[in-house]
Parts: structure tokens; sequence; C-alpha cells
């Protein structure tokens, strides 16, 4: 069992890791923990974990099809371990979205604020419903330890099958829903990737996918708990698997022909080898493996085309969801070691769980012995010499706290202090001589500045109004920065910092030092701030009062005083209606989409004609786009 033990060592090592990462992602923002930014908002999360997560776990409707529908008995030993890895499979996609998103606390507004013309929406309301089906439909097996529970999971069973329709109706809309997002992007992903089908290019990919992912968890967990491999089993999807690669296949190459589209493949761009490299690794290796009976009966053969199906269909959700994108933008996107990490880290928690399941419940026919289980024995090693860490489960407990705690250490001390401290604004003077500076707001802490010029500023609204945005000074300041008070970037903050007045390292108040006896002790009854801080100029140009000692994060801090004072302005100035638009401030270089539809000479959806240099390509997309409202 040392295999089983090292492994979930390796899997908390990872853990212990990425939850560092995650803590810092969480309290510092996006910005310091990725490389994405505004042209290439897409990467590594949502290509891999979300992306690859939905379909890495569509093994679960794909077996439940095969043995409920389609009446496949032998597929019997398969369905608990593939209807829980679907289960995992989807709240690690859930987990690396809430990792992606700027504002992951919003998800809810998804099921509060509907907008049905939306294929996210379809997506996001399948993969959380498809969720809940999978935890019913799984719940049985670990009720079944509890007796108490047995009406309950009596309950469930009598609508398996049910569950069962419902995880494969919504798992067929949401795994092409995800090809039907990309419809839009004709511009920005590559012709060898475009398509009219690209729903049905990931539907059946996800088939694909799924019964490798099925075939590789079943050869991996044997080989851990050094049980007989499911041979016939594996070999049997094996041989599902070569016709459904072979059916993806000729609907691939046959939609890249009809379009006009295959010299495209081998041009010599980076792309095109890119696409050679997926097809070969996702599809017609692994289909000639499976399609000759001496090959998938092998063992050996059985985890290679199981494993090139598997890289090659995750490469191929990470080209689409944005790879390929880039050479439209211009932009470039290597992933920070810190997103590695997460994704590393979620996929081993998911792991972890996968494993304690199999060892506590009646996942397989034979429950596998856990090595915290082993009856104890006293140790023959010389106790002066050795260290012995107590019963198996003790020890195992001992090793994995450990390496999670050392691990996570070892994260937080690497995380890049510079961004973790970095001041929320710079201030830069452009030109000293003409006495004109410019404020760089470095919101998210992503190096992505958006401008502020100072002196225009002043000369529009007028020196007495400094007060304004310079509302407040730090103790002992004549100048304080916003990021010194707003020091969270999402959440609210405690401007007055009571723990640190109360701290025996700071203060060291007592509570009677600032409230009177008797009295509720809050922010209205406390005395003054100046009593002890003389010095300090709370009422800056003696407009501004403090009411409570709670105030805004950073972003919204900003974003209310820069959005309400141009929502002033623009219905002052009528030459300027759109001031307050995000787009007035947050610069994005748009991609060029004129060159790369006159170097790939592709078709326009909506038009008929081939683009052709010198057409405004980006008047007739708007045009187009309105007529189809």
């Amino acid at each position: 069992m040392n295999r089983v033990h090292n492994t979930k060592f390796v899997l908390w090592l990872i853990a212990g890791f990425a939850a560092a990462v995650v803590l810092n992602r969480f309290i510092f923002g996006l910005g310091v923990t990725t490389n994405l930014n505004d042209r290439t908002p897409w990467g590594l999360w949502i290509g891999f974990d979300v992306m690859g997560g939905v379909a890495l776990a569509s093994g679960g409707f794909v077996i439940t099809a095969i043995f409920y529908i389609m009446k496949r008995e032998q597929f019997y030993p398969l369905v608990k371990p593939a209807v829980l890895t679907a289960f995992l499979g989807y709240l690690a996609v859930i987990s690396g979205l809430l990792v992606d998103l700027g504002l992951p606390w919003n998800i809810w507004h998804m099921i509060i604020y509907w907008n049905p013309h939306s294929p996210l929406f379809e997506v996001g309301w399948c993969v959380m419903l498809y969720t809940s089906v999978l935890l019913l439909e799984f719940s049985p097996v670990p009720l079944e330890k509890f007796s108490r529970y047995a009406k309950v999971r009596n309950f469930l069973m009598k609508f398996r099958f049910v569950f069962v329709l419902l995880g494969i109706m919504l798992s067929t809309l949401h795994q092409s829903s995800l090809g039907t997002l990309f419809l839009i992007m004709p511009f920005k992903l590559y012709p060898l990737w475009y398509s009219n089908i690209l729903p049905i290019q990931f539907f059946i990919s996800a088939i694909a996918l799924g019964l490798m992912v099925v075939a590789l968890e079943s050869l991996v967990s044997h080989w851990l708990y050094k049980r007989k491999p499911e041979t016939n089993l594996v070999a049997k999807l094996c041989r599902i698997a070569a016709w459904v690669l072979t059916l993806y296949f000729v609907v691939k190459i046959t939609d890249i022909i009809a379009e006009d589209k295959f010299s495209l493949i081998f041009n010599g761009a980076w792309q095109s080898n890119l696409f050679i490299i997926e097809v070969l690794i996702s599809t017609i290796i692994p289909a000639v493996l499976f399609a000759v009976p001496k090959f998938y009966n092998n063992v050996k053969v059985q985890w290679t085309g199981s494993s090139l199906v598997i890289i090659g269909m995750v490469l191929n959700r990470i080209d689409v969801g944005g790879l390929v994108m880039l050479g439209v933008t211009g932009d470039s996107y290597t992933p920070a070691w810190t997103e590695i990490v997460i994704s590393l880290g979620i996929v081993s928690i998911a792991a972890l769980v996968f494993l304690f399941v199999i060892e506590n419940f009646h996942v397989w026919e034979t429950q596998p012995i856990e090595p915290e289980s082993i009856p104890h024995k006293l140790p023959l090693f010389d106790y002066s010499s050795r260290t012995w860490l107590g019963t198996p489960d003790v020890s195992s407990v001992t090793t994995h706290s450990l390496a999670f705690v050392i691990s996570f250490a070892v994260g937080m001390a690497l995380m890049p202090g510079k961004h973790l401290h970095s001041k929320g604004i710079d201030n830069i003077k452009v030109s000293p001589a003409s006495g004109i500076d410019t404020l760089y707001i470095n919101g998210n802490r992503d190096n992505q500045f958006v401008k502020f010029p100072h002196q225009a500023h002043i000369s529009r609204i007028g020196k007495d109004s400094c007060f304004t945005c310079h509302h407040l000074n730090m103790p002992g300041e004549k100048l304080s920065q916003c990021w010194e008070c707003h020091t969270s970037m999402y959440t609210s903050v405690d401007f007055f910092k009571h723990n640190s007045h109360i701290s025996n390292k700071n203060a060291n108040l007592k509570c009677d030092d600032c409230h009177k006896s008797g009295e509720n002790r809050s922010a209205l009854t406390a005395k003054k701030c100046t009593s002890c801080h003389p010095t300090y100029n709370f009422f800056t140009y003696g407009k501004n009062t403090i009411q409570k000692y709670k105030i805004l994060s950073y972003t919204d801090a900003m974003h209310n005083l820069c959005v309400s004072c141009h929502i002033l302005e623009s219905r002052k100035l009528k030459d300027k209606p759109n001031l307050a638009l995000c787009s007035t401030c947050h610069k994005t270089q748009l991609p060029d989409y004129l060159s790369a539809a006159v170097s790939w000479k592709i078709k326009v959806p909506h038009f008929n004609s081939v683009i052709l240099p010198g057409v405004d390509l980006k008047k007739k997309i708007i045009k187009s786009v309105l007529k189809s409202q």
C-alpha cells in the first residue's frame, strides 16, 4: 500500500501549495496570481479548469447511458466510479470558475438575473442542475453505510432512472453549448478551430473523452491498490472510443474541406502545427491503436491510448478557449506559475476525495483495504535509532498534515511580495517642465494602468475642489494615497483598525480608554480620535465628516469617485455624452479583425462574399450584428 500512501502524500503537498496561492488570490485580487489581462481574459483556468474540466467529467453521462439506456449490464462495475468522478469533476469546474471570476461572490446572480439569449446562461444552469443531479444519483452509495437513512436511500433509488435521464439530457445540452459559445468569435478564433458545427464537434469529442477518462480512472485506481485491472471492460471502452474518434475526425476534416480551409493545415504557421499535433494525439494515433484487437487488449496500450485522448482533447479545449486567439489579439500569454499551481491543486483535492470515498464506501464490488486500517503492530526497529509516528492511522494523519502545512508555508513564502504590497496608485511626472503630471492607477495590481491627467482635472473642477479626491489624510501626513486607507481590493475595510488599537503590540488601549462605562460601545459613542491624534486633519477643507469606521473597498472607492463625477460632467458637456462609460478610462486595444480576416481569407458569417483587402470589415460586422438583433 506504499503506492497509495505516497500518492496521497504528493497530493497533499500540491494541495497545500495551492491553498496558499488561492488565499492570496482572494485577498489581493486576480492581478497577483495570473498573467491574464484585458486583451487575453481567458487562459489556463478557463481552458483547462472549466472547459477541459467539463469535458473530463463527461464520463458520468456516457457510462450511465451505456448501462441504463443501452442495457449493457457488463459495464455495471464502472457506473459508480464514473458517477463519482463526474460529480467531483463538476465540483472542480465550479471551484476553478470561482477562482477565475473577478467577483466570485456574485456568481449567484445567474440564478436571479436571467439572460436566456446567452450560451453561458444555459451552460451555467445546466452545470448547476447536473451537479445537483449527480449528487442525488450518487447519494445512495454513502447512505448505504448508515441504516438510519435507509428510507432516504430507498426513495432516491426509486428515482435513479429519472436522475440518469436528467443527467444525460443536461450533459448533452451544456457539452454542446460550450461550442455554441465560440460561434460569436469568428474573427478571434483561428479558422482551423472555428466551425458552424462547433457544438456538434464539442459533443462528439466529449463522448470520446468521457470513455477514456473512465478507462484511465479504472487503470490508475486498480494500479494504486494492486488489484487486477479490468482489462476486458477497458478494452470494450477502447473499441467504442475507436468508432467515436473516427466519427469525430471525419466530421472535423469534412467541415474544414467544405469551408475551403484544408490548405491552412500545412501552411507552416504555429497554429497549423499545433492543429496537426492536437489531431494526431487526440484522434488519429488512439483510433489506430484501438482499431486492432491485439493492441486494445493490451494494458500498456490502454494506458497509452487513453492518456493520449485525454491530453489531446484537453489541448483542444485550451486551444479553442484562448490559445489560438493570441494570433489575432497580438498579445502574448504564458500561464503564471500560480495559475498552474491552482489548477493542479484543484485536481489534487478532487483525487484525494475520490480515494477517500472508494476506501470508505461501497463504490467497488470489493472495498479496498485502506493503509490506515491495517491492524496495529509494534515497531520492530530500535526505538533509540528510529522514529515511530504511532499507529498507521495516526502516522498517516501526521505525515499528510505536515506535508500540507509545509507546502502551504513554502507557497506563502514564494508569493511575489512586490505585487502583494504594491501601491494602488503611482505618481509619475510625464513632463515636469510643462507642469503636467499624470497619475497611473493600477487598480487590479496587474500593471494594466488607467491614466488620470491630474493637472487637466484641476483646471476643469478648480483648485478649491481638491477635497473631492483628497478627502482624508493619514495621521501625520499632508497627502495620503487612496490605497493607504482603502486597503482591500473588493471588500469594505475597517478604517479605524480597532484590533490594532487594542493589540499589545500597538496602542494597547483598554475599552474604557475610548468608551465611557455604562454606555453602548459603538463608533458614535466613542471619544473623538483627535483626543489622541491632535494633529490629525480629519476634516480636510472642512467639508468631510466621518460617520462610520467602515469604508469602501479600493475598487468601489475609485469607481464611485470617478464614475459619479463623470456622470455629472456628461450632463453638462454636450460633446461628451459617453464620459461615464467604462471605455473612457479603461483603454483596451481591440484586435485587428480586418488584417486577420484578410490573411486567413475566411468567409464572414452573415455575408456570402469573401473578405478582400480594403473592405471596412468592422462596419460590416456592426451593421450585421445590429440587423440580426
